[in-house]
């Protein structure tokens, strides 16, 4: 069993991207579910990115897994942080908020965190559990609004808490099965499982060749969700993994509430307000504990105080 890794600033930088890209996939996502069923836009999302990193990988002489034992770790790993987390967000998002689903999703840490200690992968420290304990208060904090109104579902609360779930059990099975694999490879592939696999449950159950033909706004929404919030985001999900761990990358959905918050200020002129700062500010100490390097650097300068006092 391993310490969770402390990650330095090129690691929480690739986080903090990653942050960006899956907090404006939630507003893509909201747009879409507004004419599209949900697992027709899981479809869109991971057909078009799959055929995007396919020409990537194309481009720079990467080669695709051949036999059926190749493929079977990226399609669990599709099902695992595609297939059902998309699935259960996307229906989430018909019942709840944009960023009610974003603030469930926040539980993503916390899961990871009991799924790696579980299966011995981790350790559960004290100071991980105060850190993520902290960061979901600190959505709590920022969600106060919309977490209390009468238009929040039960069932809705609990897809996405469901996808959060799903999402823990994938960090395990990267971390286990796909962490000598390239960022790019691990990501095309398990991009094209999951292709593959929505596609049959689409014609099944949606059969969108019955649907009206979506609006411009609606085609946007889904270019931006598959190759920004889905493609390049993979990408940089699987560099996180690979460098960071398991429980480090999912730190991304502490961000992410964080990083809605400052796209909306900036660009369709939110205010942010003072409670909104405060959860912020809870977000970030919460980060600070689960990284693990102030806490230890408080304990040693504690630890070490009645030594300098004894030479005196």
């Amino acid at each position: 069993m391993q310490e969770p890794k402390t990650m330095n600033r090129t690691e929480w930088g690739l986080l903090i991207l990653l942050s960006v890209l899956w907090g404006g996939a939630f507003f893509c996502v909201g747009v879409a579910v507004d004419e599209l069923p949900p697992l027709t836009v899981v479809l869109a999302r991971v057909g078009i990115a799959a055929m995007a990193l396919l020409a990537l990988s194309w481009f720079l002489g990467h080669a695709l897994p051949r036999g059926i034992s190749a493929w079977t770790p990226f399609l669990v790993m599709g099902l695992l942080n595609n297939v059902l987390p998309f699935s259960l967000l996307n229906a989430g998002q018909t019942m709840v908020s944009v960023g009610l689903a974003s603030i469930m999703n926040a539980m993503t840490p916390l899961f990871t965190a009991l799924v790696m200690a579980s299966f011995r992968e981790e350790r559960l420290s004290a100071y991980r559990v105060i850190g993520v304990l902290l960061g979901i208060v600190g959505v709590a904090v920022i969600a106060r609004p919309d977490a209390l109104s009468e238009d929040a579902r039960l069932v809705g609360i609990g897809l996405c808490l469901s996808a959060a779930l799903s999402y823990g059990f994938a960090a395990l099975w990267g971390r286990r099965h796909l962490a000598d694999v390239a960022p790019l490879d691990s990501a095309t592939c398990q991009l094209v499982s999951s292709t593959l696999v929505i596609a049959v449950a689409v014609a099944v159950v949606d059969r969108p060749w019955t649907l009206p033909m979506p609006g411009v706004g609606i085609w946007l929404a889904l270019g931006a969700l598959a190759l920004l919030g889905t493609a390049l985001a993979y990408i940089v999900f699987f560099e996180v993994l690979v460098r960071a761990g398991g429980s480090n990358v999912m730190l991304v959905t502490l961000l992410m509430p964080v990083t809605a918050l400052l796209l909306g200020n900036l660009f369709l002129s939110e205010p942010i307000l003072a409670f909104e700062i405060t959860g912020a500010a809870v977000i970030g100490l919460g980060l600070l504990f689960i990284d693990g390097r102030v806490p230890r650097r408080v304990a040693r300068l504690i630890a070490a105080r009645p030594v300098a006092r004894r030479r005196r």
